[in-house]
């Protein structure tokens, strides 16, 4: 009895891990595997840190892992929802900052949003924008708007140079 309940177990385990697997293997869960790498990150020029971007649980979900230099970290998950049909972002860091961001592959990458406050409490709608560039880049640019989208201050810049 304990071999047949085992067995069964183990089947269902396995046929799980395939769903699962197969479900994240659609075109959707890739349009953000052009940032999956370790890279050195610029900004205006300057070495501003480094950044490891993973594929975790199954390919289902993409993990970052961002140190600058100041010894600023912060990590990220991002995940294709398949219900809302649309990427969604959560990131955090040591200053004690939560981004929710959603949005979409564009011509130019990838585009995510949401509501945020700035350091004084007041609301500001995040976008920050990834973009793929020929030379085996990806550029990052995060940018805050107080005026619900009419207007855009850059917060940050990135350049991001792969390792080999």
């Amino acid at each position: 009895m304990l071999i047949k309940t085992l067995s069964i177990l183990l089947i269902a385990s396995c046929s799980f891990t395939l769903q699962a697997r197969s479900l994240c293997d659609s075109p959707q869960y890739h349009a953000f595997d052009f940032w999956v790498g370790e890279w050195r990150v610029m900004s205006k020029g300057q070495f501003a840190g480094n950044s490891k971007i993973t594929k975790i649980l199954n390919g289902c979900v993409i993990f970052e892992e961002y140190q600058a230099v100041s010894g600023y970290r912060g990590k990220s998950l991002n995940i294709f929802d398949r219900q809302q049909q649309h990427w969604h972002q959560s990131w955090t860091d040591n200053a004690g900052l939560l981004l929710q961001l959603s949005g979409n592959r564009d011509n130019n990458g990838m585009v995510l949003q949401g509501p945020g406050r700035d350091s004084e409490g007041n609301l500001v709608l995040h976008r920050i924008t990834w973009q793929p560039k020929k030379d085996d880049t990806v550029h990052q640019h995060w940018q805050s708007s107080a005026n619900d989208g009419k207007s855009w201050q850059t917060l940050f810049y990135g350049v991001y140079h792969k390792i080999q």
